[in-house]
């Protein structure tokens, strides 16, 4: 970065509808200290599927509030301060990345069901959350981040909220089956892309796998690499009696693990599987989980919205 004031006309303001673009990932900010973090994530998928960044910002009037008193508009205009400085900072963190950034202020009872909403009403292709570990017994994520992720109308990324490496060499895609492992591969792919990184496409198999096991879990690592192009990418076989504890091993020599959600049960607690749910706990480094939404294609999205 030069140190010059990014240009205002990235910028939309609250009265401005925005523009139809052909991706649009809303970064769901609960807390400004987890914006650089988000940010980067977002940015880099947004450059991979040449699109645009929406800050999203609520602010809970509850019932029992104070605020209950005020309109929406009156608390907007009284108490964004601290929310335009967010997106100032934004904007500065991402100056020179070619990548535009906007910024929506919502106001309501429920930030996840303002989230929720806000996804069709904006356009959004994907909603990118943090998760702090806070090991609640009552929710995996938390409660706000549960509901988003089982609730909204497109791909969702959940992304573990720590120590972050200073640049990324190594991300590690453990190649499981469905379509989550696919928007998981989109996912590595452009965080190894956007920084010149290796990623390492990782099977695991039973310790007493048979030879026709073997022979299918070389095969899904190879077509899971063949999607990866033009990204370097190793693919590894591995024996495991544990695959938590075997991901989470290896989540130690990579600066990224990006996992697909596994299919969910009946369950509550089982948001995004077992696995990445244990993985996203016990590794030290980061952590993303993907999850495909109930959302039309991108270009279709583009299309419907630009004629209406």
């Amino acid at each position: 970065m030069d140190g010059a004031k990014p240009s205002e006309e990235r910028v939309a303001t609250e009265a401005e509808p925005l523009p139809s673009v052909g991706y649009r990932i809303a970064v769901a900010l609960e807390a400004p200290a987890s914006l650089e973090q988000l940010l980067r994530t977002a940015l880099d998928l947004a450059a991979d599927n040449d699109g645009e960044v929406l800050i999203v910002s609520v602010i809970t009037k509850h019932r029992s509030s104070p605020f209950s008193l005020f309109t929406d508009e009156f608390i907007k205009r009284e108490f964004c301060g601290d929310r335009r400085e967010i997106l100032d900072r934004a904007l500065a963190l991402a100056d020179g990345s070619g990548v535009p950034i906007r910024g929506r202020l919502l106001v309501a009872n429920d930030a996840s069901q303002a989230i929720e909403q806000a996804i069709p009403e904006f356009g959004c292709d994907a909603v990118l959350v943090g998760w702090h570990d806070r090991r609640r017994p009552e929710a995996v994520f938390g409660r706000n981040v549960d509901r988003v992720v089982t609730r909204a109308p497109c791909d969702v990324f959940v992304e573990k909220i720590g120590q972050t490496a200073d640049s990324v060499d190594r991300v590690l895609l453990p190649a499981g089956d469905g379509p989550n492992t696919e928007l998981a591969a989109s996912v590595a792919r452009a965080i190894a892309v956007a920084n010149d990184a290796g990623i390492d496409v990782l099977r695991l198999v039973g310790l007493d796998a048979t030879p026709e096991e073997q022979t299918d879990a070389h095969q899904r690592v190879r077509s899971v690499g063949e999607a990866l192009e033009p990204a370097d990418a190793s693919l590894l076989v591995e024996k495991t009696g544990s695959v938590p504890a075997a991901i989470t091993e290896a989540t130690d020599a990579r600066d990224v693990t990006v996992l697909g959600a596994t299919d969910r049960t009946w369950t509550q607690r089982l948001v995004v599987g077992p696995t990445p749910e244990k993985v996203g706990r016990d590794a030290r480094s980061t952590v993303i989980v993907a999850k495909r939404g109930g959302r039309l294609p991108s270009k279709l999205n583009y299309w419907l919205r630009r004629f209406g």
